[in-house]
């Protein structure tokens, strides 16, 4: 196994859900993180929480992936010991609506494709380069099984994140002879905020989706990234596709009654 005791992890959306569950993990083997996302105290209670129970260093940072002159600012004011990111966990993403595409509202659109793509290059654009300088590090993106197989009314967001399986394998070759890992984590069905923000909020919708199953926990995702993140050098995770026992894929899920 390879030990990430000391190494700087960066995940971005880490104030709940997965991005959180990935946060508690790394820090239980002694990793430093920068966690960062949209909900400033969120991610200052995480860090508060995890550098007490850990002894780590935590640098918590409010941040938009969406705007790229936020993105670049954030890196280039970071502390010179905090640049050497060695595990880059590209988290931060969303689903906004369930519409057929006639009937998408626009704003929607904009926000899943600047979060779930746009965001992914603008982070990842900003921290490789020193990636590749050192001819060293790992970035982990977040998928989906939406990004293998499309569903009824799932559109935009199927391709974003069809987007992130594309740019999970170009990034494979790009970086090919510099010694930097790339690995895709695709989860089914988690119980997160992510219907609720689908939902705008409305959350006796949210919870229908999971009615009938037990869906993957957000420590189920994170235990697969952990996996990922921490096989010897001379290995790559290419792709993990994780889903309930309940989930054969996007349009096939038995639900007991």
């Amino acid at each position: 196994m390879e030990n990430l005791e000391g190494k700087i992890i960066l995940i971005t959306g880490a104030s709940s859900g997965i991005g959180e569950a990935c946060a508690k993990k790394f820090a239980e083997l002694k990793a430093n993180l920068i966690i960062t996302a949209r909900r400033k105290e969120r991610i200052e209670k995480l860090s508060n929480e995890l550098s007490r129970k850990h002894n780590i260093k935590v640098l918590p940072i409010s941040l938009d992936v969406r705007n790229f002159n936020s993105v670049k600012s954030f890196y280039e004011n970071l502390a010179p010991e905090w640049k050497a990111i060695d595990i880059l966990v590209n988290n931060a993403g969303l689903a906004r609506g369930l519409d057929k595409f006639y009937e998408g509202k626009i704003e929607d659109w904009d926000e899943m494709i600047d979060t779930n793509i746009k965001g992914l290059l603008f982070v990842s654009r900003v921290v490789v380069p020193q990636m590749v300088e050192r001819e060293y590090g790992h970035i982990i993106n977040i998928g989906s099984t939406a990004g293998h197989e499309p569903y009824p009314m799932g559109n935009v967001y199927v391709a974003t994140k069809f987007a992130v399986k594309a740019l999970s394998q170009s990034f494979r070759i790009d970086v090919l002879e510099k010694g930097i890992k790339v690995t895709s984590v695709d989860p089914g069905m988690v119980e997160t905020e992510f219907s609720k923000v689908r939902f705008h909020g409305d959350e006796q919708r949210a919870k229908r989706v999971y009615e009938g199953l037990q869906p993957l926990t957000p420590d189920d995702v994170a235990d697969a990234v952990i996996f990922a993140a921490t096989r010897p050098r001379h290995v790559n995770i290419n792709q993990i596709v994780l889903t309930p026992l309940a989930q054969a894929s996007s349009n096939f899920v038995y639900r007991k009654k």
